[in-house]
């Protein structure tokens, strides 16, 4: 999980990143100002959350920028954490805060694995009836 917190703290200045963890999940929060579900593509690919937000804005033609605060596009690639299931993410898209629900990979049961005899039992088995004279009948 360090991985994805440095790569978090690499964001842009403009993007707030919370990271939270239960037993069960993690919890990914991103402000991400002017963005809507429209407008932000999420996608896991080789272990790694892709993230791809752009800012829609709506100017007065009779206006120019002076200057910009916050860029107007973020394509960022975090590193999952290997207890991650990506195949089970959920995430919805609020006001501009994006939140993502990356569920835990669950462990495996405690359980008795059954031991099953090969095919050499079966071959001394009867090599053993044959040498006794037990034929089975």
């Amino acid at each position: 999980m360090s991985t994805l917190r440095d790569a978090l703290s690499e964001l842009p200045d403009a993007v707030f990143a919370d990271l939270l963890e239960s037993e069960t999940a993690y919890l990914l929060v991103l402000d991400l100002p002017g963005v809507t579900a429209e407008t932000a593509d999420l996608r896991v690919e080789k272990g790694r959350l892709v993230v791809e937000a752009r800012r829609d804005k709506h100017l007065p033609s009779e206006f120019d920028y002076v200057r910009e605060e916050r860029p107007l596009f973020l394509d960022a690639e975090l590193p999952l954490p290997p207890d991650a299931v990506g195949d089970d993410a959920e995430a919805t898209m609020e006001r501009g805060v994006l939140e993502v629900r990356l569920p835990k990979r669950a462990a495996a049961p405690e359980r008795t694995i059954p031991i099953t005899a090969g095919d050499d039992s079966e071959e001394a088995s009867s090599a053993h009836r044959t040498q006794t004279g037990d034929d089975g009948a």
